[in-house]
Parts: C-alpha cells; sequence; structure tokens
C-alpha cells in the first residue's frame, strides 16, 4: 500500500488556473480538466491506497473546490490548500478549513513570488501562529535560491511541520557541475538540521530538460536526500498531472521504485507511505 503525498486536481472550467492560460504550447499536455476519475486506474495499476491531493492556484476558491473533490473521493486523505499568508484578516477563513476533517495544510507558492527572501517579513505572524494552533502543516514550493529564507523561517517556527516539494527542483538537466547544485546541497543540508522539516520525492522527472538517461541524474539526487533526511523523513509523491509534461505515472514509478529499493524494507515503507501518513496526519 502507497500513499502519493503529491498530485493535483484541477477543472480549467473554474477558471483560476491563470499559469496554464498563457498560451505556451509546452503546456499543452495540461490544457485539460484532470479529476479523481483520471487518476484512479493509475493509482490501482500501483498499488496507491490514499494521496493527499496540493492547491494549483493561488486562490481560496480552489481549496473549497479541493475539498468538495475530496468528501466525494475516499482515497483522498489529505488537502494542502492556498490562503494568503500575508493578511492576518484570512483567519478566519483558515479556522474554517481546519475544522474539516481532511485539511491539512496550506501552500504558499513561493516559486511564483519576486523576492526569494518573502518568507523573512511576508508571512503574518498571526497566520503562521494559527498553523501551529490549528495543527497544521506548511509545504515550501521553492528553488534553491528560496532554500536559505526558508531555513531561516524554520528556525523562527521551529514547531511548524514544513515540507520541501519535490526536493526544491534541483535543475537536474544542467548537471551536477553547475552552480545550483552547490547551493541546493548546501541549503538542504542546513534544512534538514530542523528535525520539523520533511522532504518530498516528487517532481524531479520535469526538472530533467528530456535528458537520454534519467535515472543517471535521478541517483546522486535520491542519495544525497537520503544522506540528509533519512527515510524517516522523505516522501514519495508523483506530481500528477504536471508529471505529464515529462513522462507518465507508470515511468516515475519504475524510476523512484529503482531508487527506493536501495533502502532496507523498513525505509522503504516509510518513502512509500509511513512518512507522509506520520507528517500529514493520515489515517491509515
Amino acid at each position: 500500500m502507497r500513499i502519493d503525498a503529491h498530485h493535483h486536481f484541477w477543472r480549467l472550467s473554474r477558471g483560476d488556473y491563470d499559469w496554464l492560460d498563457v498560451g505556451d504550447p509546452a503546456l499543452a499536455p495540461l490544457a485539460r480538466d484532470f479529476e479523481p476519475a483520471d487518476l484512479q486506474p493509475l493509482r490501482a495499476a500501483h498499488g496507491v491506497t490514499q494521496t493527499v491531493l496540493v492547491q494549483a492556484a493561488a486562490t481560496e476558491a480552489e481549496t473549497d473546490h479541493l475539498l468538495a473533490l475530496a468528501e466525494g473521493d475516499a482515497s483522498v486523505g489529505g488537502v494542502v490548500g492556498w490562503v494568503d499568508l500575508a493578511d492576518a484578516s484570512r483567519l478566519p477563513t483558515l479556522r474554517r478549513w481546519a475544522a474539516h476533517p481532511k485539511f491539512k495544510g496550506v501552500r504558499p507558492m513561493l516559486q511564483d513570488l519576486p523576492s526569494p527572501d518573502w518568507l523573512d517579513t511576508g508571512p503574518a505572524p498571526a497566520m503562521v501562529t494559527a498553523l501551529l494552533d490549528l495543527g497544521l502543516r506548511f509545504d515550501a514550493l521553492v528553488r534553491p535560491e528560496h532554500l536559505p529564507a526558508l531555513a531561516r523561517f524554520a528556525a523562527r517556527w521551529p514547531a511548524l511541520p514544513i515540507v520541501i516539494d519535490h526536493a526544491a527542483k534541483p535543475a537536474l538537466c544542467q548537471g551536477w557541475r553547475a552552480p545550483w547544485a552547490r547551493a541546493w546541497r548546501t541549503g538542504l543540508t542546513e534544512l534538514a538540521r530542523r528535525p520539523q522539516v520533511c522532504c518530498k520525492f516528487s517532481g524531479l522527472l520535469t526538472e530533467l530538460d528530456d535528458h537520454a538517461e534519467p535515472a543517471e541524474l535521478l541517483a546522486p539526487a535520491w542519495q544525497t536526500l537520503v544522506s540528509l533526511f533519512g527515510a524517516q523523513r522523505l516522501m514519495w509523491g508523483s506530481d500528477w498531472p504536471v508529471l505529464n509534461l515529462a513522462a507518465d505515472y507508470d515511468m516515475w514509478m519504475e524510476l523512484a521504485s529503482e531508487c527506493i529499493a536501495t533502502l532496507p524494507a523498513a525505509g522503504q515503507a516509510d518513502v512509500w507511505r509511513g512518512t507522509a501518513a506520520r507528517f500529514y496526519g493520515l489515517a491509515t
């Protein structure tokens, strides 16, 4: 039994997916609805019995939509939504969502904000305090340049559970000698010192840019993540359907399985399901 700790659903007619409405032909594979019935056969083929549904639009309306979908889909164990963390007037919305048994946390879209240091001054302290008081988590959608600010944020809020989405999106297509690699390793090393920080083994194929030998670039990334976080703070996710830009569920499952199989049985169980269940408080 596996948990997919990171995937999305969307319905384009809702109108809040601006990043898909830019006329970019590279995004054409994503320019349609993706809903529970589309994921179900992929889950069934790979023994994925539970998932974490993550926001893909910076609107509260999308979070309400995702919670409604989760109510009708028993496989969705948790929902990670979006709220403006800079605006303390949104506290009632956060409290309302927290009363829903499947609402697990929030994800500000940090990679899309103008400053990589937004976490230093952007979040309203009352909103972060509310996350703690309500037992919620913080998904960090970041790139390597955001890691220093995320480390400072984690140090200021040591009781806040944080998970790094997509291993901070290392620019694997540029190779391991490129400048990003040192910043990535340094930033993750600092964050791994914080016991409240976990990391998702997800979203990496879209950073490969059609590399002919993805396993060759994935292996060092996987080894680095294991050495820093250990299996008990790593969780697998598909990032479907964004995954479709680079491969498909089957290919990512095969490549991820090769990496995860290097762990002992207990470690494999953590990455496939245990870490996600503990971090998000999923019923298993």
